[in-house]
C-alpha cells in the first residue's frame, strides 16, 4: 500500500506524518532528523504488514531522499524500515484540541494511536518524542491523547 506521507522514527518506533501537499511533514521530519530520529520515507510511504506489526519503508526510487524547502532534495541521507506505532495528523493549531479524546488510524486492518498537532509549533518535535515515552510506558498520561 503507497500513501502520501513522511516517516521517521525514533528508537525503533516509526512516527507517520500525515498532511496536505504543503502541510509540513517534510519540516517536521527535518527537524526530527534534528532531535535524532532515523528518515524511513519522505513525500511518500510504503506500507506492508510483517506478522502483527504494520510497516513502514520508502518507495525504491525515494530511499533516502528529502525533500527540503528553500534548499531542494537531499539525498543519500541514511534511512530504515520502520515498525509504526504513532501516526500524525498535522493540521492548524485552532484545530489542535487541549485535550483530545483517544483516536487511531487504520490502514490494512491494523489500528495505530493517531494524534493532531500542529507541526510547525515549536514543540512539535517534543511532544511526538513524549507520545513515544508514553506508548512505550516510560511516561503516564493522566488525561487526553491515547492509551498507552
Amino acid at each position: 500500500m503507497l500513501l502520501h506521507g513522511s516517516c521517521v522514527a525514533l528508537d525503533g518506533a516509526g512516527i507517520l506524518l500525515l498532511a496536505p501537499p504543503g502541510g509540513g511533514k517534510s519540516d517536521l521530519a527535518l527537524r526530527l532528523l534534528g532531535q535524532g530520529a532515523l528518515l524511513v520515507a519522505d513525500d511518500q510511504v510504503e506500507m506492508s504488514m510483517h506478522g502483527a506489526a504494520l510497516m513502514a519503508a520508502p518507495p525504491a526510487p525515494l530511499a533516502g531522499r528529502l525533500e527540503v524547502r528553500g534548499l531542494g532534495l537531499l539525498e543519500g541521507l541514511p534511512w530504515v524500515r520502520a515498525r509504526l506505532a504513532l501516526a500524525v495528523e498535522l493540521v492548524a493549531r485552532e484545530a489542535v484540541p487541549r485535550l483530545p479524546e483517544p483516536t487511531s488510524w487504520t490502514a490494512m486492518g491494523h489500528a495505530i494511536p493517531l494524534l493532531r498537532l500542529d507541526g510547525r509549533a515549536p514543540s512539535a518535535p517534543e511532544a511526538l518524542k513524549r507520545a513515544l515515552d508514553v506508548l512505550a510506558g516510560r511516561l503516564r498520561l493522566t488525561a487526553g491523547g491515547f492509551a498507552a
